[in-house]
């Protein structure tokens, strides 16, 4: 509707003064508005218990409420006694924009004096409307919409009549935009309490006020634990000094991104989280406490220190291989009548070491390891590059119980035996044109006992240095039960200890 067509001048003048009974009317309905709006439970209530006080207030049975949408469009969400051919006609019509903040009501005694166009009248007319009023709805904030009240004959508003459209109106907005705080809220609560991540809030003194169910998984304390206490006490002493300098950074309205600490877990246990730390204000722009989220970054911890000892591992290998493959040219060298013998020798040696190889690296469970592989087979291909040697007499022998190896077993066991291996070929009994190594398998109390017995080789030399290869040792030696070392005279025994029902039946 066009404001100029429908001045407000004069509207009113002559018109009674309400009886004490109307008064009383007007109050019931606004009592019952207030009360219906205050019990509402979402916007359907809200609107319908609007829709019946405009109609008894305003003296009319045809009423609507429209809303702005996304688009800022004027759309209906509730009405009384109006047709959807008409909604359809008028629908986005409004004499407003959502960013108007001062919009006024505007009254129409007789739509056929109004200026509007003849469509637009003739529609109005069509319905059986002759007067109506727009009034604006508005939050603290923004225009929302509006409400419509129609009467089928040209009508007077009165003063008495445009202040009850004002105070529903108001009452109206202020229902609407509770309804979507609360809505907004319950969201964001819903969202807080489902995150995986630990959400908790303080007040400026550190003083935890909010606590979800991910901060419960993570820390261990439940809500009622943690409410009302310090925070200091999921920090450990020697990094307490985090806390006051959050706050302090807090208190600057600044927001602290993400670091990397550690906090302390009920059980008195050390948790890896990444922080952020966020100020909350009041209504008035205050800072009033303090919002931190905290994530578990144990697993990617863990990661990472598996891909730095996989990379240390790769670095390692390659480095063996280099000597293992030194070694291999050198014993075969005195052997080889030719060139083309020596490349020959060289080159099987090479292969069987590339396939002693692959077995450290089957996965330890999945369908690519096929039947399990027995004991002493894994044993010959880990040593297989070493079979030829100098002399007539074998660098290698097996002996005693040969069991099924679980696929589960395949990995450790390989890379020990190939760690064993490769220490033999760089610095002991195979690093020597006569030396040999004994493998004995053995079966007492329920262990599984393998000795390597190196025989032959340059004196061993024992070392409390752990260098990545030792590492790796102890790493392998843990998933299967134990090793142990001994530097004899005659040259380094080792034993892996292995529990029996560790192995198939």
């Amino acid at each position: 509707m066009q404001h100029g067509a429908v001045s407000n001048a004069g509207m009113g003048r002559g018109q009674r003064e309400p009886a004490d009974g109307d008064i009383v009317r007007e109050q019931a309905v606004l009592f019952r508005l207030t009360d219906r709006l205050y019990r509402a439970n979402g916007l359907d209530e809200i609107y319908d218990a609007a829709l019946d006080a405009i109609c008894d207030a305003l003296g009319s049975s045809r009423a609507a409420i429209l809303r702005f949408d996304s688009h800022g469009v004027m759309s209906f969400v509730a009405w009384r006694s109006i047709s959807d051919k008409y909604r359809g006609a008028v629908n986005g019509h409004t004499p407003w924009t959502c960013n108007e903040h001062d919009a006024e009501p505007i009254f129409v005694e007789d739509i056929r004096l109004s200026g509007e166009s003849r469509q637009l009248i003739d529609t109005v007319l069509g319905e059986g409307i002759q007067a109506l009023a727009f009034i604006p709805l508005a939050s603290s904030r923004e225009l929302i919409g509006k409400f419509m009240v129609y009467y089928p004959a040209p009508h007077r508003f009165g003063d008495r009549e445009r202040e009850l459209a004002l105070t529903i109106a108001r009452q109206l907005g202020f229902a609407i935009e509770r309804e979507r705080a609360e809505t907004t809220a319950a969201r964001l609560s819903a969202l807080v309490e489902s995150s995986d991540d630990a959400i908790l809030a303080t007040d400026m003194d550190g003083i935890v006020t909010d606590w979800n169910s991910g901060a419960e998984r993570l820390y261990g304390y439940g809500r009622d634990e943690m409410v009302g206490r310090p925070l200091m006490s999921l920090i450990p002493p020697d990094r307490q000094n985090e806390e006051r300098e959050i706050l302090a950074r807090i208190r600057q309205g600044e927001h602290v991104g993400h670091f990397e600490t550690v906090r302390l877990h009920k059980d008195g246990s050390s948790i890896p989280i990444s922080l952020t730390a966020s100020p909350i204000a009041d209504a008035s722009g205050a800072i009033v406490g303090v919002s931190k989220i905290g994530r578990d970054i144990s697993e990617r911890l863990r990661a990472q220190q598996q891909r730095e000892l996989l990379l240390r591992e790769m670095d390692h290998r390659v480095k063996n291989l280099f000597a293992i493959a030194r070694t291999i040219v050198n014993l075969s060298a005195p052997a080889s009548e030719t060139p083309a013998a020596l490349a020959s020798t060289v080159s099987d040696r090479l292969g069987a070491l590339a396939r002693a190889h692959a077995l450290t690296m089957l996965p330890a469970t999945g369908h690519s390891v096929q039947a399990a592989t027995s004991l002493h087979a894994l044993i010959a291909a880990i040593l297989e590059p070493y079979r030829q040697g100098t002399g007539e007499h074998p660098r290698f022998t097996i002996s005693g119980i040969d069991l099924p190896v679980p696929p589960a077993m395949i990995t450790p066991l390989s890379l020990l035996l190939h760690e064993f291996a490769t220490n033999a070929a760089k610095h002991g009994s195979l690093s020597a044109a006569a030396g040999s190594i004994e493998i004995a398998c053995s079966n007492s109390d329920g262990k599984v006992t393998i000795q390597w017995r190196e025989v032959g080789g340059p004196p061993p030399i024992a070392t409390d240095d752990e260098g990545f290869g030792s590492r790796l040792i102890r790493a392998a030696a843990s998933e299967l039960g134990g090793v142990v070392r001994d530097w004899g005279a005659a040259g380094l025994v080792l034993e892996i200890t292995i529990d029996l029902e560790r192995f198939p039946a």
